[in-house]
Formats: C-alpha cells, sequence, structure tokens
C-alpha cells in the first residue's frame, strides 16, 4: 500500500478549512468572508479596500488583546514560582 503524497491537499467536504478554523477564533470570520465575497464579486481587491482594512482592523485588535493576555498570564505565572 502507497504513503499517501506530502501534496495530496484534498480532503472531506465536512472537514473544516484549518485558516477558517484559525479565523473563526479571532471573532474576524464575518469580515474576512466579506473581503472573500467582495473579491469574488469584483475581482478587483483595490475596490475592496475597505473590507480589507476592516479586517485587517479586526485581527490587529485580536492581537493586540492577545498578546496581552498572553503577557498577563506569562507575569502572574512569574509572581507565583518561587524565585
Amino acid at each position: 500500500m502507497a504513503a499517501a503524497s506530502p501534496h495530496d491537499r484534498s480532503r472531506n467536504d465536512d472537514e473544516e478549512d484549518p485558516v477558517d478554523q484559525m479565523i473563526s477564533r479571532t471573532g474576524c470570520a464575518e469580515l474576512h468572508y466579506a473581503v472573500q465575497e467582495c473579491m469574488a464579486e469584483h475581482q478587483d481587491w483595490r475596490v475592496c479596500q475597505n473590507q480589507v482594512q476592516t479586517f485587517k482592523d479586526c485581527m490587529m485588535n485580536f492581537q493586540k488583546a492577545r498578546k496581552q493576555q498572553l503577557m498577563k498570564q506569562l507575569q502572574t505565572s512569574s509572581e507565583s514560582s518561587p524565585s
């Protein structure tokens, strides 16, 4: 039996795209879909700059909040561990 090719990107229709899963966790999925819809409709990224900027702002806000959360966790764990 031959091993699966590492280049085989096929997947079952019931499997969710890992990128979609990641974006869903950010809370920015609807804005991501708006960018995709605009791109599908206009086929020109320049027309979709408002959607792109809104999505970018959402992702930046998520990243900033996540960084603050991780820094707080790091600070809390370093305070609770004996020196």
